[in-house]
């Protein structure tokens, strides 16, 4: 091999391993609106070691978690407060805050951006509004004035920046806020190389006629007259219509990064939404969708940085119970559900089963051999959720399939029982896994005998 290629080849495999490593675009919000979370230092080495998740979002810009984040790998976007935005219209107040809450962590710690604000645009309050734009070239400029680059500087939005969302081609931005702020906003974006953030949410935009529309289950699709494209998922409709907006106003390059999307596990009596099996479902296809980089119909084969909300469930978020329940882990570290950003299955060192020991792998209780079964009181419909949630976690569901082994009797009840129980088994037969939004119970009588 003659040394041009010995090279060639040297620079192709670092070029892949480096795509293998770094392209994972799912991150978290990590809140701290509770009094039972663990330490910065502590979420910061669980997420480390225990998980694939390379990136965090936090609402302020705590010193303590930016500190707890050195020298792991793991990126770190901070926030502004939305208090803070009409004095960061000054260069002078731009600098003082870059010079305390950038400057001293930057080297050790990889803040790669710095939200200004959230959610500006649904605030009503003119001060904030007027003073976005300029408060952002600002903080863009005392980084720079600083010697700090590469860290890009944005602000989210929910999606009620847009006057009209359906169908997507059609989208576009609030009348008078199109060109008054969104025009130039999205000039110092494709400037500056940062990227437009939205926050999409299907979860509010549920109901019981669109649930598999709005949790990416099959449906028959939402027709857009215009461009002739069928969508089947309430998340992609949302993006193209953000992207349809920006396009309209000659800012259709301009990349976008997810800042917030989720799905709460729990919710008020009455609300059919909530369950650990929509959360599931839904941030699982979210994880998939970046491994696959399936884009949308507007924008194909494109990935984008998305981060969930949230790490935890906040026990003193104020409003109704979802908002306590959007978290992905809870506040000992075990998950509410699992969506594929485990390393593996165990328990994280230092985290507690319910029921069991502190740290390290729990044994199950010796009392004998139990199978996990649906509740007699679990409806139909909580039974195939439970189903399709399961059978989207990698446990076989051949079995239950026409023609499998299990198959017959043809019931849901009969296949929610054995794919419960496989669920169960293969998660160590612990307590945490037969809980099924209380829909299963423990029995000490195989099922296979009934």
């Amino acid at each position: 091999m003659t040394t041009k290629a010995h090279h060639l080849l040297l620079l192709l495999i670092s070029t892949v391993l480096h795509l293998s490593t770094s392209t994972f675009a799912i991150g978290v919000n990590y809140g701290t609106v509770g009094n039972d979370l663990p330490t910065p230092s502590q979420v910061a080495n669980f997420l480390k070691t225990q998980t694939i998740i390379n990136s965090i979002k936090i609402f302020d810009s705590n010193h303590d978690i930016i500190r707890s984040f050195a020298n792991t790998g793991i990126s770190v976007t901070i926030t502004i407060g939305n208090g803070d935005i009409p004095a960061l219209a000054n260069l002078g107040n731009a600098r003082k805050w870059v010079a305390a809450n950038v400057s001293p962590f930057h080297l050790r710690t990889k803040i790669n951006r710095i939200c200004v604000g959230n959610e500006i645009m649904a605030s009503a309050n003119k001060a904030w509004i007027s003073n976005l734009v300029p408060a952002m070239w600002n903080v863009h400029n005392a980084l720079l004035l600083a010697g700090i680059r590469g860290i890009q500087v944005t602000t989210p939005h929910s999606l009620g920046i847009l006057s009209i969302s359906e169908p997507p081609s059609a989208a576009q931005f609030r009348r008078g806020y199109d060109r008054a702020i969104f025009a130039p906003m999205l000039k110092f974006l494709r400037q500056t190389r940062s990227p437009f953030m939205v926050n999409p949410y299907p979860y509010f935009g549920y109901s019981p006629q669109m649930a598999n529309y709005a949790l990416f289950r099959h449906n028959k699709g939402v027709h857009d007259r215009f461009t002739g494209i069928t969508y089947h998922n309430m998340y992609d409709a949302m993006l193209d219509a953000v992207h349809s907006a920006m396009k309209k106003l000659g800012y259709g390059d301009v990349d976008i990064v997810v800042g917030e999307t989720g799905w709460p596990s729990l919710c008020d009596p009455g609300q059919p939404a909530c369950s650990a099996q929509n959360a599931a479902w839904f941030n699982g296809n979210l994880v998939r969708r970046d491994q696959q980089r399936r884009g949308t119909p507007l924008m194909p084969n494109r990935r984008f940085e998305t981060y969930i909300f949230s790490l935890f469930n906040e026990n003193l978020k104020p409003g109704p119970i979802a908002e306590r329940n959007f978290g992905l882990f809870r506040p000992d570290f075990t998950p509410v559900y699992h969506v594929g950003i485990m390393r593996n299955r165990q328990l994280p060192a230092g985290g507690r089963r319910r029921g069991g020991r502190v740290g390290g792998r729990v044994a199950p209780r010796p009392i004998g051999k139990r199978w996990c079964v649906p509740k007699a009181s679990a409806s139909v419909q909580a039974l195939q959720a439970n189903i399709d949630y399961v059978c989207s976690q990698g446990v076989d569901c051949r079995p239950i399939q026409a023609g499998g082994v299990c198959f017959d009797p043809n019931s849901v009840w009969s296949h929610a029982s054995f794919v419960m129980n496989s669920f169960y088994q293969t998660h160590g037969a612990r307590d945490f896994a037969c809980d099924f939004s209380q829909t299963g119970v423990l029995t000490h009588v195989d099922p296979s005998k009934l």
